[in-house]
């Protein structure tokens, strides 16, 4: 189902995987890990701070490094920088990770976030069951995180909402962010 949703951006947005190494965080089953080899990467490292969850054809793939019990924010290098980076977080900020997100980045290279306003918004913007209804609140979520990845070097090519909802049905959002070139 994840996958669904990354194939929205990558096509949306024109990503282009083909030959890519490519980081995927909150790999969870592995459904954007899958995504981005169906497009054609060449090796998908996947992080997730869980364990056991990934499906066996991913954690057995030639192509995928699978890292798990790892917390992104707690991550410092790759055994390469990446081309690409997809991220699927639950209970934590994107803004939060970001640091060390461009620590394993190449110079040109393209974000693609899944943007879960649960877990952006403050606590008393967010409804019985962890709900949030109302579009002034995902647009304020919106703003913040795409101006946040933006200070960390990035330039958002747009945004739009995922063709799926979330857990408990939440709207969610899927930016794509270029790292712009520092001289």
């Amino acid at each position: 189902m994840a996958g669904h949703k990354l194939e929205a951006a990558i096509k949306e947005f024109g990503v282009d995987c083909d030959g890519k190494i490519a980081l995927d965080s909150g790999l969870s089953t592995g459904g954007f890990t899958d995504c981005l080899l169906q497009h054609g990467a060449s090796h998908v490292y996947g992080v997730d701070v869980g364990y056991g969850q990934v499906a066996e054809k991913i954690r057995v793939h030639e192509h995928v490094s699978v890292i798990e019990r790892t917390n992104l924010r707690h991550l410092t290098k790759l055994p390469q920088l990446v081309d690409l980076v997809t991220l699927d977080l639950s209970f934590i900020s994107i803004l939060v990770v970001m640091p060390a997100v461009v620590k394993v980045m190449k110079t040109d290279s393209t974000l693609i976030t899944l943007i879960k306003p649960q877990f952006e918004a403050r606590r008393s913007q967010v409804g019985k069951g962890g709900i949030i209804r109302d579009p002034l609140v995902h647009k304020e979520v919106l703003d913040r995180i795409i101006s946040g990845v933006e200070q960390f070097g990035f330039r958002n090519g747009g945004w739009i909402e995922s063709p799926l909802k979330g857990a408990e049905g939440n709207t969610e959002f899927l930016a794509c962010f270029e790292r712009i070139p520092m001289p």
